[in-house]
């Protein structure tokens, strides 16, 4: 007897797609420019409300490092820990912070960070202590980490996906921009006004922000319902939790592309984190260079950023984004390299402007490099991670860069100690080289259509 089919409908589907022509796939579509991503009109509002709001952070964030400086006093320890204090609820919270980001309505939760935000900002008013900087910089910092990876889901939601990286670039631009001009603006005013009015700008920024982000028209598509196996004893909210966690969790561990970027971003923060403390100890003890020079170099980080990210931008479009990645690690290995040599550069050659003037090159290549790193990284998290998981994947993201960053906060200081400035540049030069060959040998992404 001749064996049935199991399955005739698939066999039924199986002859009648000999009659119809395959449909053949579609060229990729061309990447967009910013230009022509600011024409969509919910990202120009995101991208306004970035701008107010970071412009507001910095604002407030240079007036209170003048504070302690120049006011209190403080100690380059306390100066750090208010950084710290700052980082800290990020990288706790972002761990979990995803997966009510994946509940929660997405506009609401901008909104409400926003407004709550702006409420802190005016408690700055009432601060005498460098303790009471610490608690409220880190109450604000409770509500940022729900709100950064809720920006990341609506920026997803309203661009299309041939144009995240200029979208990306866009708000890192802004990041960029204001961290340049926010010091000299909020020392100026703190030195001819009153601090008061950098904390009044910020909580006047949140509230800007928020209404901005208000009047968008966010579509996100709901989350799926899971259906509970059948006889299994409905689980607690605790566990609910603790089960979205690890399932964001498991999509990273289990999509290397994605787990190497995130990585790769994590050892730029941590260089970053390592070099922001250092840098000045680095030019006044081994270059013995001025204040000028210190100036100069942290400028050049600065400017290396904002000129990687739009070159990047207008001439990277047709190079992949872990080719990106493995380039600006790559970037930064070099210029912390040439940190390491440069003061050698001053016994081989006569002229003593050469160690200064590779420090300059490679401070501005470390931020030229980075540039390589967040952007596509960012890009291909969008692109590779499904809705559902957009919240828990960017917060999970968000903690690992922060907590790299207290750890080169932390460690910078003690290696350099035990050390010194230069070994904890070529530390860092040898840490980035082996991320480089562990990604090219384990961690190379699958090709697989988009």
């Amino acid at each position: 007897m001749e064996e049935q089919s199991q399955n005739p409908v698939f066999d039924e589907t199986v002859e009648a797609t000999e009659a119809i022509p395959i449909p053949q796939p579609t060229a990729p579509a061309e990447p967009l420019s910013m230009n022509a991503v600011l024409q969509i009109a919910p990202l120009r509002r995101l991208w306004y409300a970035q701008i107010v709001s970071v412009f507001g952070d910095f604002l407030a964030l240079f007036a209170i490092i003048t504070i302690m400086t120049f006011q209190m006093h403080a100690t380059p320890q306390q100066v750090t820990g208010l950084n710290i204090a700052y980082l800290l609820p990020i990288a706790v919270l972002g761990v979990i912070s995803g997966v009510f980001v994946d509940r929660w309505p997405v506009k609401l939760t901008l909104v409400g960070s926003d407004y709550i935000r702006a409420c802190l900002c005016l408690l700055l008013f009432f601060v005498h202590s460098i303790t009471g900087f610490y608690i409220v910089m880190a109450t604000i910092s409770i509500f940022s980490s729900f709100f950064s990876p809720a920006q990341g889901v609506a920026l997803r939601s309203v661009v299309p996906m041939h144009g995240l990286r200029s979208a990306n670039a866009l708000m890192q631009q802004v990041m960029f921009i204001m961290r340049i001009i926010g010091g000299p603006i909020a020392t100026t005013l703190v030195h001819y006004t009153t601090p008061r009015l950098c904390y009044g700008l910020d909580a006047a920024s949140f509230l800007a922000s928020g209404s901005l982000i208000a009047s968008i028209a966010l579509t996100i598509p709901k989350r799926p319902a899971v259906p509970a196996a059948e006889g299994a004893a409905p689980k607690s909210k605790v566990g609910s939790i603790l089960e979205d966690m690890k399932v964001g969790a498991g999509f990273i561990f289990h999509h290397a592309a994605l787990l190497f970027v995130i990585v790769a971003l994590a050892a730029g923060m941590f260089v970053m984190g390592c070099f922001g403390p250092l840098i000045a100890i680095y030019v006044r003890d081994t270059l013995r260079a001025s204040t000028n020079t210190f100036g100069i170099t942290s400028a050049a980080i600065g400017i290396g950023l904002l000129i990687g990210v739009n070159a990047l931008n207008a001439f990277a479009k047709r190079i992949a984004n872990t080719t990106q990645v493995y380039l600006g690690l790559g970037g930064i290995a070099l210029g912390t390299l040439l940190l390491a040599l440069a003061p050698i550069a001053g016994f081989t050659v006569l002229h003593v402007g050469v160690p200064i003037a590779i420090t300059v090159f490679g401070c501005f290549l470390i931020g030229f490099s980075c540039a390589g790193i967040i952007v596509p990284s960012q890009t291909l998290i969008q692109q590779e991670t499904p809705q559902a998981l957009m919240g828990r994947v960017g917060s999970t993201t968000m903690s690992a860069i922060f907590s790299a960053q207290i750890a080169g906060l932390l460690l910078s200081g003690i290696l350099a100690d035990h050390t010194s400035v230069r070994s904890v540049f070529a530390i860092c030069t040898g840490m980035l080289v082996a991320l480089v060959i562990a990604g090219k040998l384990w961690m190379e992404p699958e090709p697989h259509a988009a």
